[in-house]
């Protein structure tokens, strides 16, 4: 008899089975429910916060305006007097 030891092909075991990736309908609606869940964590303003945080923005924004058109015309007027 020949020696066959280390010759022969490995047996393989039985592998188990991949889990398969949940589907694209799977998929959304998990995206879905965890749009929801994050939604009810929200804590939101009261009408009166609302109105009140709206109206800071606004006139911040509108003295921003001023701000930047006041430096605009400013510096305009230098540079027409000095390039003339």
């Amino acid at each position: 008899m020949t020696d066959t030891r280390g010759t022969e092909a490995p047996q393989r075991r039985p592998t188990q089975v991949a889990e398969r990736a949940p589907g694209p309908l799977a998929r959304l609606g998990l995206f879905y429910r965890q749009i929801v869940a994050e939604l009810r964590k929200v804590v939101w303003p009261t009408r009166a916060q609302l109105v009140t945080y709206t109206s800071v923005v606004i006139v911040f924004c509108l003295i921003m305006i001023a701000y930047v058109s006041g430096l605009d015309y400013a510096l305009g007027w230098v540079m027409l007097r000095i390039f003339g």
